[in-house]
């Protein structure tokens, strides 16, 4: 027997209220990438911009450095994230894909990727994030850098809510530099709907996966499109039941624990790996507007 429209209504809100979800917020491609290289002042205005809503609202965030980019400033820069409470990991030096490269080069990237990051912090970073979460193409290549990882004290950081923000950054910041204000704020407002449909699609597949309302790990970029649209970001989230934890903490529930068996080319969230190596039926996240992609040109 079908309820009736207002007890429908009621058990929406009821189950939206008993929500609580936890995420980790991390930014890669630190001190900038996602959009179009600008100058050092422009760097440093959009990081401060980025960096006050988690400063001032004591909200934790993870970024990950990738320390051969932007090398003349990198350490003011990356200064302003300790100074937000940040904290640092190594991204690679160079943004290496490992489906491109040995396994021998691409360690020795990690190994230079923390010296300028241990300088400003005092200390070696402590987290590790793939470029492109591309984790090992084969399984030698896979098992070869976990084992480097573990070896020098670094431990990964997966990724559940994963998305295609670089692509919107890309756009955003072509038309902020073309002077179309109209178009930024198009971009902006697409941006925001597409990151509530992420959001929305990985809490409903996490738990199809591991069984729980899982604590998840979004990756976004450190680009203009983030420092200005952070605030609405963050609502959304609150708005959505979220409350905000380190990537420490939330590494610490069991999903992560969780058999990841994938190997292959792909670079794609770990709630899709755990759904692959329990043989589930593959489901795919929300796109991106077509256009959006031609635009930023992929």
């Amino acid at each position: 027997m079908s309820r009736p429209p207002f007890l429908q209504l009621l058990l929406v809100l009821f189950t939206n209220c008993l929500f609580a979800g936890e995420v980790a917020i991390t930014i890669d491609d630190l001190p900038r990438g996602g959009d179009l290289r600008t100058t050092t002042e422009a760097d440093r205005a959009m990081t401060v911009k980025l960096l006050a809503p988690f400063q001032s609202e004591h909200i934790s965030v993870t970024g990950f450095v990738n320390e051969c980019h932007h090398t003349d400033e990198l350490q003011p820069l990356l200064s302003l994230w300790v100074a937000a409470g940040a904290e640092l990991g190594n991204h690679t030096c160079s943004h290496l894909d490992l489906n491109t490269t040995s396994a021998a080069a691409f360690e020795s990237d990690i190994v230079k990727g923390d010296v300028v990051t241990t300088a400003t912090v005092g200390r070696r970073p402590v987290y590790f994030r793939y470029p492109f979460l591309h984790a090992g193409k084969d399984l030698e290549t896979k098992l070869a850098v976990q084992q480097f990882l573990v070896a020098h004290g670094y431990r990964n950081a997966p990724v559940t809510l994963d998305d295609s923000d670089y692509l919107f950054a890309v756009v955003y910041a072509k038309a902020l530099t073309g002077g179309d204000s109209q178009k930024a704020r198009h971009v902006r407002e697409l941006y925001l709907a597409y990151m509530e449909s992420i959001f929305a699609f990985f809490e409903a597949r996490s738990i199809e996966v591991t069984g729980h309302e899982i604590r998840q790990i979004l990756l976004i970029h450190a680009s203009q499109l983030n420092a200005d649209a952070m605030p609405e970001l963050l609502a959304m989230m609150r708005r959505r039941g979220y409350t905000f934890v380190s990537l420490e903490h939330a590494l610490e529930d069991p999903a992560y624990a969780m058999p990841e068996t994938y190997v292959g080319p792909g670079g794609f969230s770990w709630i899709h790996r755990w759904s692959m190596t329990k043989g589930m039926k593959p489901k795919g996240e929300p796109n991106e507007p077509e256009w959006i992609r031609k635009e930023a040109g992929f």
